[in-house]
């Protein structure tokens, strides 16, 4: 049963808030948070929020944004800015709509042809996506699919099957000296990012790659395909950026700067730095299997079998294709949308709240059911701002653009912030606010106990609290996230680690900015396709929008309680721990690679003074001062302090020592990214270098925890 009065929330609070060990009957009575000396009227302010965001109005403006396709760039991504700055406007929010001039790419032509070892077509295409009776898939400004960051081209030759195009698949078809030099590899997608695939297809010298969508990942092999159930159908494309994301996100000119409306081109560079310079373009698995079942060569090792009904051989052999990529790049202007609430205390502290807007097609799921998310928490918030209420801290709302193209937005918004961002004492991103009924979430690991304790006094739709479905429900995360450390004792769910894919990224891996990243997540296989519109939405994820509502709550609820607190409630002794269990992972790895003259001793000795400084700084947070702000400016500092200034190797944009997008994952984290990356590399030399720069972020970190009392 949905639980909506004041009253039934009121009693959730005081029954689940969740930050300490089980409590006594007459402590149950008051209710508690961490960071806050006295939770009474911060509980009734929660209250009051949680029991505005509306079902309903989360799916008429679900709807309203999924009406029309846009692209970002284009007339309907203004139009949804727009739409978006009312409802912030509506609400109370200081609002402004914030230009960049990007460099997108737009496709004028796709084609791909294949053909036999004796010269006869096997497949023409790509095939229009098409099932019956989808009602957005005949509109005309559906984008065909293509890759954001794709090269054009005219190229032809034989065909390579990569499996997953993972670094060790392509080391395989290496050890079996297939030489891919102008060969056209196929892969397919899933387990790393579509832009790793393409990198390490073009450094192994192909000249082109064609991604398809195997049925054993997301189609038939998994359930019933859409518009029976929710699966990839047989013509569904997943559309993607191919940026080298690993190196850096954004604007592709310009690297550590702002893409202003009145930026000089004396300060653009070459986007060579991260964007492929070969053809890349994808398809779906009715277009994909004439190829692959005409393709001759070895059988695939083990593993590499997909789901269509034929024996898969690696090539080559047997087929030829035909790519024809021709992409229109400009400078092309996308649109911001900032909401603000200054904080009445402390106006120059940000609690920083992000979800992008535009999409591939309609972005029913991605993104557009966090951006109906979001509209509801800016909705409860604006309630209590008519009522009087003001943050302790500024707030801000944020709507990125053109996060589909490499994270544009927020990005460029980051850049330009450079000097100030430090003002930020938190970044809250959801994206796929929700596909299914499985909540999940990644955090830094000072605010993973932060997002459980949200999720305590949040009611489920099912029953009970949030916290206690997903606690059932833990098993069933999103599979771009992970975590590289244990669950402690008393910890019952798994809070992901960060890696990149979505907006958290200039804020913590750049900027050094504390962040979450919330979700639901289910059965999704129309993922980047024009399938994932608000049809399959109302079918397959989400009928009564109970699950938008519940993400509006839990989205809001961390700004507001962030905003609030009277000690920012980072727990750094849990960040210490995970630390400290990185650091001993890979000296056990490097040990294993035979790299026996890197000496983790001084980075464990670090861990151990950081661990020392975080426990002291704990028991301050627990019994605080009077005037708490120098306590607190600590506290934030010493997130920043674990960037390193010369960021990693060979790609300096990422400065966080702790996480990074991997090299050769590009979604997910790669822990201690500098040390263990050489130790994959075999590089001794590189790895006792970066085991410096390590030691050296987690004393200043532990010198800067130290500070605060």
């Amino acid at each position: 049963m949905l639980i909506r009065k004041s009253s039934a929330l009121l009693l959730f609070l005081s029954l689940f808030p969740g930050h300490n060990a089980p409590r006594s009957a007459a402590q149950a009575a008051a209710p508690t948070a961490f960071g806050y000396s006295d939770f009474a009227k911060e509980s009734a302010i929660e209250a009051k929020f949680l029991d505005v965001p509306s079902a309903k109005l989360a799916g008429e403006e679900l709807k309203t944004l999924t009406a029309e396709p846009h692209i970002a760039a284009s007339p309907e991504d203004r139009k949804t800015a727009e739409y978006v700055a009312e409802k912030f406007r509506a609400a109370g929010l200081e609002t402004e709509i914030v230009s960049y001039r990007v460099l997108l790419n737009h496709p004028k032509v796709e084609k791909v042809e294949a053909f036999d070892a004796e010269g006869k077509p096997l497949m023409s295409g790509p095939t229009r996506e098409h099932v019956e009776n989808d009602p957005g898939q005949d509109d005309p400004r559906v984008v065909m699919p293509f890759n954001g960051s794709s090269a054009s081209g005219d190229v032809t030759g034989e065909v390579v099957y990569a499996n997953y195009g993972r670094l060790e698949d392509f080391d395989q078809l290496a050890a079996q000296h297939i030489d891919l030099h102008g060969k056209i590899v196929i892969a397919r997608y899933g387990a790393n990012f579509r832009g790793v695939k393409v990198y390490l297809a073009e450094q192994r010298g192909a000249a082109g790659v064609l991604i398809y969508s195997d049925p054993q990942d997301d189609g038939y092999f998994k359930g019933d395909a859409y518009p029976i159930g929710p699966w990839r159908p047989e013509t569904g494309v997943q559309r993607g950026s191919v940026q080298f994301l690993f190196k850096y996100p954004g604007d592709p000119e310009t690297p550590g700067v702002a893409s202003t409306p009145d930026l000089p081109d004396s300060a653009r560079v070459s986007p060579d730095g991260n964007q492929p310079h070969i053809v890349s373009i994808p398809i779906s698995y009715h277009d994909a299997s004439p190829i692959l079942q005409a393709l001759k060569g070895p059988g695939v090792p083990q593993g590499w079998q997909g789901a269509l009904p034929f024996r898969y051989h690696v090539g080559p052999g047997g087929v030829k294709v035909h790519l024809v990529s021709q992409q229109d790049y400009q400078r092309r202007t996308i649109w911001d949308v900032i909401g603000k609430i200054k904080g009445a205390e402390y106006p120059d502290e940000w609690v920083v709240n992000g979800n992008h807007r535009d999409a591939w097609v309609y972005g029913a799921v991605d993104p557009n059911s966090g951006t109906a998310a979001m509209l509801e928490a800016v909705h409860g918030i604006g309630a209590l701002l008519k009522d009087g209420w003001k943050p302790k801290r500024t707030i801000l709302f944020c709507s990125w653009d053109a996060e589909e193209e490499g994270l544009i937005g927020s990005t460029e918004w980051v850049e330009q912030h450079a000097q100030t961002i430090d003002h930020a004492v938190a970044y809250f991103n959801t994206d796929v606010g929700v596909a299914g009924p499985d909540f999940n979430a990644a955090a830094v690991p000072s605010l993973k106990q932060f997002v459980r304790d949200v999720t305590k006094s949040v009611p489920s739709p099912v029953a009970g609290t949030v916290y206690q479905q997903w606690r059932l429900n833990h098993d069933k995360g999103d599979e771009h996230r992970a975590s590289n450390a244990p669950l402690q004792p008393g910890e019952e769910v798994r809070v992901a680690d960060l890696g990149s894919g979505s907006d958290f990224t200039p804020f913590l891996q750049h900027a050094g900015v504390p962040s979450t990243d919330v979700g639901s997540s289910g059965p999704y296989g129309v993922y980047h396709s024009t399938f994932d519109d608000f049809a399959w939405f109302v079918m397959n994820a989400d009928p009564k929008f109970v699950y938008l509502q519940e993400m509006a709550r839990v989205f809001g609820l961390e700004s507001l309680r962030m905003a609030d607190a009277d000690v920012l409630p980072y727990d750094y002794p849990a960040y210490a721990r995970e630390i400290t269990s990185y650091i001993e992972a890979a000296k056990r790895k490097a040990g294993d690679a035979g790299l026996s003259s890197m000496d983790f001793g001084p980075a464990l000795a670090a861990a151990a003074r950081f661990t020392a400084a975080a426990g002291k700084a704990h028991t301050v947070q627990a019994t605080p001062p009077p005037d708490p702000t120098r306590l607190n400016q600590a506290l934030r500092a010493a997130e920043t302090a674990l960037l390193s200034p010369a960021g990693l190797p060979n790609r300096s944009w990422y400065k966080h020592t702790i996480y990074a997008p991997g090299e050769f994952t590009g979604y997910s984290a790669v822990v201690i990214p500098g040390v263990n990356e050489a130790i994959d590399a075999k590089d001794a030399a590189r790895g006792s270098q970066q085991l410096t720069a390590l030691t050296q972020a987690l004393d200043r970190a532990a010198q800067t925890l130290d500070s605060a009392h």
